[in-house]
């Protein structure tokens, strides 16, 4: 008795397409990289043009230590997807906690260092174009790391009430994507302002 080979034929394998909201957040942040190219070209455009002081030489103390708090939220933050993707919901709030205190420690640095910069060297917006192009720049970079923690204290008391779980993983990806953006750009205005800058 003979036996037939019959050829099988394999479905092709159909890639499923990426979720929405990478894509949105992958969109929004091409945008907002932009707008961010734009303020950095021009706080390099026009430094040293200012005719009076006060300068970025005498004016400027770097904010190394809040700069490391913003740093290392990008590592809790991943770290707290990671442990929500396994389902350990206690461990993903105490990370997701400490990005918020982290991203709350930079911010309050940066209000320490507005607070110097006006009342104990009169700098100001309007002082002369370092002051101008200044805190246009870490103004809006500062503006972005306040959308991010609201939207960070969001999900954190959604995830005490027990509203995050593994199912919602992707969801807190997209914003953990907005908040490495946030990190990554502050290392550029960082390197340019405090660093080219001076």
């Amino acid at each position: 008795m003979s036996t037939i080979a019959i050829p099988i034929r394999r479905t092709p394998e159909v890639s499923s397409p990426p979720y929405r909201g990478t894509v949105g957040m992958a969109c929004l942040i091409i945008a907002e990289s932009a707008i961010f190219t734009i303020f950095v070209v021009a706080y390099l455009f026009y430094l040293g043009k200012s005719l009076t002081g006060p300068t970025p030489q005498n004016a400027l103390e770097t904010p190394v230590f809040f700069t490391i708090c913003l740093l290392s939220s990008s590592i809790t933050i991943h770290v707290a997807g990671k442990f929500l993707e396994r389902g350990k919901q206690q461990a993903f709030l105490v990370c997701w906690f400490l990005t918020v205190l982290l991203g709350g420690l930079f911010l309050f640095g940066t209000g320490l260092e507005w607070r110097r910069l006006i009342y104990e060297r009169g700098l100001t917006i309007s002082t002369n174009l370092f002051g101008t192009t200044y805190y246009s720049l870490v103004g809006l970079h500062a503006s972005h790391v306040i959308v991010g923690l609201l939207m960070l204290l969001v999900v954190l008391i959604f995830g005490a009430a027990g509203r995050v779980g593994r199912d919602q993983a992707a969801r807190v990806g997209v914003l953990s994507m907005y908040w490495h953006f946030v990190d990554c750009v502050w290392v550029v205005v960082f390197t340019v302002v405090y660093i080219i800058g001076r």
